[in-house]
């Protein structure tokens, strides 16, 4: 039996039509065909989850990606701003709290592209800040030199005027010797400039980070030395405001760059030079769409598919965007333009009536259930 889907088409305040989904009664459709001519690209805060919670209904929703004995029946990535831990331990993360298995290659963080500069400063010595474990990202990027700011800073007396005021960093006692060793015999931190500076995630303590990097950047990489042109600083994203476990949003990696910048332009003559990855730069759908055409060839041969039905050069008809920040998730997918399709959910940044007047989605829902319901009603259209 065919389910009907009801549509209600509004208008917003920019003039133009889109839809708003309300799902079927049931949400149990037909099976899909073997061949998927569709990917999907979910965001986590405030889509997937809020906090560490699954929002209600997402892991039903993931679930119907699947077969019945857990092979993946739709290529989707996880495309997120977040990160700070390995691309590894984030899946084991998400499979847990989702109860679905996740795979790697599917988690897309806001510092994933960052191992395409391996080449540039695979042995070249380097920090990185943020919350989680960002030396860790790095190095299983395969940095051979690189430090936490934290780390980095514990090398340098009074480097942090107000550190011996913050508990949290009196109680944490850094395995300076053991990272330093880990360097190799040939790096010496107090003489030896910084090649590169990573804000791998949302940093923990703006002061010190934000003095540390001032340090860094305006002395050409050594603290303390003169001279010396500004050191590279990538952020890993640029997002103002993200959906957390509390009501309102929060402050994300954005407002760190603006508090950097605005600092740094003060006290430096020339204005902070910098990179932003992450969502809505348009290279970022582009790698998520490669690698959903990875899954799906690994689809193929996982389910002994020829080659003539999944050919290399297999391109989708549709890729959905699924997100809540209409500046990120839904801007970046307009960017990216054909095959992009933008599906805004109200569980997150965006919680108006309508559609959001400077962004516009294709389709807005209430959740993404809601949101793999459409999905599915379309695609078996």
């Amino acid at each position: 039996m065919r389910l009907r889907a009801v549509f209600k088409v509004s208008q917003f305040r920019g003039g133009a039509p889109f839809v708003s989904y309300k799902p079927p009664v049931s949400s149990q459709l037909q099976s899909q065909p073997n061949r998927s001519s569709f990917g999907i690209a979910f965001d986590i805060d405030g889509v997937i989850l809020q906090g560490r919670a699954p929002i209600e209904g997402s892991s039903q929703a993931l679930r119907r990606l699947y077969d019945d004995s857990g092979v993946l029946k739709v290529p989707f990535v996880f495309l997120t701003n977040g990160g700070g831990i390995p691309e590894s331990k984030r899946a084991l993360e998400l499979s847990q709290l989702l109860g679905v298995n996740i795979s790697p290659a599917q988690v897309l963080q806001g510092h994933s592209p960052f191992r395409n500069l391996l080449s540039r400063y695979e042995n070249e010595l380097i920090v990185a800040t943020g919350k989680g474990d960002p030396a860790l990202v790095m190095s299983e990027y395969g940095f051979k030199k690189v430090l936490s700011i934290g780390e980095y800073a514990s090398c340098f007396n009074n480097i942090d005027p107000v550190s011996q005021y913050k508990a949290w960093t009196n109680d944490n006692v850094f395995c300076l010797s053991s990272c330093l060793k880990d360097l190799g015999p040939n790096c010496d931190v107090l003489s030896e400039r910084v090649q590169a500076a990573f804000v791998i995630s949302d940093p923990v303590d703006w002061g010190r980070d934000i003095q540390v990097l001032c340090d860094i950047l305006r002395s050409g990489g050594l603290p303390g030395r003169s001279g010396g042109h500004q050191p590279p600083l990538y952020f890993a994203a640029d997002d103002l405001e993200y959906q957390a476990a509390f009501p309102l949003e929060r402050l994300g990696m954005g407002a760190f760059r603006i508090a950097l910048e605005s600092v740094f332009n003060r006290i430096h003559h020339h204005p902070l030079e910098y990179v932003s990855f992450g969502k809505p730069n348009p290279f970022v759908f582009d790698n998520a769409e490669m690698m959903l055409k990875q899954l799906l060839l690994l689809h193929r041969d996982v389910r002994g598919m020829d080659d003539k039905r999944y050919p290399q050069s297999h391109s989708f008809g549709t890729l959905y965007m699924v997100g809540d920040n209409p500046s990120v998730d839904i801007k970046g997918a307009r960017q990216a333009g054909h095959p992009w399709f933008s599906i805004l959910t109200r569980t997150g940044v965006f919680k108006g009536e309508d559609n959001d007047s400077s962004f516009p989605a294709d389709v807005v829902v209430d959740t993404v259930e809601e949101a793999v319901d459409y999905i599915l009603s379309r695609e078996r259209s």
